[in-house]
């Protein structure tokens, strides 16, 4: 399973890895981005355009299924749970809801060594934590190279939290996956 966070200017880069995929990429992709509560249901069709797989946004209690990107959808955290995706309303984690930390959590406890973190650009340190913990349970941390991303600082925060994160352009991040696809298959 591949969890990816973003912040500012998250929506372009995700944008960016998603449509180098190929149509038949086999894991599934959960991704948070942080948006405003009443920012509705508009961020589907964005990041569908140029993406191969199918988009949609994550819905509480949905079987995990391959080749699938679920979006989080605004004001709700997003986690994993065995095979499943669930959305809660817990309170703010780092000040954000949805949270990267708390996606990212979730992924190193069900996932274990078979997770695959990316923090994209972005502001403030959400996801550096989680991205620690994916560490911790043997998973692999992916992290735009600060000195790609818009923001800096999520990028910035994920690499000193955690102890050996492979650190890429957007390019280098999509091809990592590609290859990561082809090697492992379908591990949920």
């Amino acid at each position: 399973m591949i969890v990816i966070g973003g912040s500012l200017g998250g929506c372009d880069a995700l944008r960016k890895i998603l449509k180098r995929l190929p149509a038949g990429f086999g894991l599934p992709i959960a991704a948070v981005l942080h948006r405003h509560r009443e920012s509705g249901d508009m961020l589907v069709p964005v990041v569908q355009r140029g993406c191969r797989l199918r988009v949609s946004e994550a819905e509480d209690k949905e079987p995990i299924k391959p080749g699938r990107v679920y979006l989080c959808p605004a004001d709700y955290h997003l986690m994993i749970d065995r095979d499943y995706l669930t959305l809660s309303t817990d309170d703010p984690v780092s000040f954000a809801r949805p949270s990267v930390d708390v996606l990212f959590e979730s992924a190193a406890e069900w996932q274990r060594q078979q997770a695959i973190a990316v923090i994209l650009t972005g502001s403030g340190s959400d996801g550096s934590r989680g991205a620690r913990r994916i560490e911790e349970y043997g998973g692999t941390v992916l992290v735009q190279d600060p000195k790609d991303a818009e923001g800096p600082w999520m990028p910035a925060a994920a690499i000193a939290a955690t102890r050996s994160p492979t650190v890429l352009t957007l390019a280098e991040i999509a091809k990592k996956l590609i290859a990561v696809a082809a090697h492992r298959g379908n591990p949920r």
